[in-house]
């Protein structure tokens, strides 16, 4: 029997036993890459031996005021107002994102005009503000103006520093989560939508079970990095002035100490620990909503995704009928 007719009764070409082969890849080589690698790992080495041996850093002031009480106080209270922070602006911004896509034009610009004052001015300046604003504002009177028909709101709490940092840091960050939300939602197919509404589901259901599992993988990178953007942004705070987060303190210390380059040092320290920590965390997130994205192509015969063949598909059970 020839070898054309043998490969015929086995049901194999000689293409297709080619084919099957291992492919050997030689990878190639660059050696400038090694080159550079070398480089930078011995600017790295002299610069950090460098940094030891300069007196100006004051490795012992750094060693002495790392663990401080004062120090470690500090760090919990810009953790405080970093978490407080961004609970309130993820939750405004999500009702400003629903604003901005709203039908009704109104309920649209009055969002679209929130974006646009603090997307527009400097939050220093929010800030300087907000540390003014129980000059301006001692009482608040809610009800018919010019008359005596209404009641008086106490805005007392407002003279406390910490509750207008909190304040003043997440309506700024409201309107940058604003449209991180709304570019999450945007991100899903509209298909996604329609099918839902095909199925009888609410639009309770529809955004619970449909479109924000979907747009989170959207939504996590950008709202990971606004809060380490927030956690740096609390030292801005000194323009209120509440002086009792990290850098207050340790800029209060190193005034009495005269050693502003050491202070300096423990206070970045504080900052990449909690950086770092939430580094990690915004990873773990990612990984966890990306789960499914992009790792094998779909099977033959499932509709491309983002049509409502692939939503009904996906609500259906495996032998084509629906799931119990």
């Amino acid at each position: 029997m020839s070898s054309d007719n043998a490969a015929s009764a086995t049901g194999t070409t000689p293409v297709a036993e080619a084919a099957s082969e291992p492919i050997k890849a030689i990878r190639l080589r660059h050696p400038w890459r090694i080159v550079f690698a070398v480089i930078l790992i011995l600017l790295l080495v002299w610069f950090i031996a460098d940094a030891l041996q300069r007196p100006a850093y004051g490795w012992p002031y750094v060693v002495k005021y790392i663990f401080d009480k004062r120090i470690s106080a500090a760090a919990l209270v810009t953790l405080e107002l970093t978490v407080l922070s961004m609970a309130i602006a993820i939750v405004l911004g999500l009702v400003l994102a629903v604003m901005r896509l709203s039908p009704n034009p109104v309920v649209k610009y009055v969002a679209w005009l929130y974006l646009w004052f603090f997307r527009g001015t400097p939050v220093y300046v929010q800030l300087v503000f907000w540390g003014l604003f129980s000059l301006i504002y001692k009482n608040l009177f809610v009800g018919v103006p010019w008359t005596h028909i209404g009641f008086t709101i106490d805005l007392g709490f407002m003279s406390n520093t910490f509750v207008i940092a909190v304040v003043g840091l997440a309506l700024n960050e409201a309107a940058y989560m604003a449209e991180i939300v709304r570019a999450g939602l945007l991100s899903v197919d509209s298909g996604q939508k329609e099918a839902a509404t095909a199925l009888g589901m609410s639009w309770g259901q529809t955004m619970g079970r449909i479109v924000v599992p979907q747009s989170m993988r959207v939504i996590i990178p950008p709202t990971g990095n606004e809060v380490i953007s927030m956690l740096k942004t609390t030292s801005l705070v000194a323009a209120i002035p509440l002086t009792i987060e990290l850098y207050g303190v340790s800029r209060d210390i190193s005034a009495v100490t005269f050693t502003p380059i050491p202070l300096l040092i423990v206070a970045c320290a504080w900052y990449l620990l909690f950086t770092s920590i939430l580094m990690v965390g915004q990873y773990y997130l990612e990984r966890r909503f990306s789960r499914g994205v992009g790792e094998r192509r779909p099977p033959q015969g499932t509709a491309p995704p983002g049509t409502i063949t692939e939503t009904v598909q996906v609500m259906r059970g495996s032998e084509g009928g629906p799931v119990v």
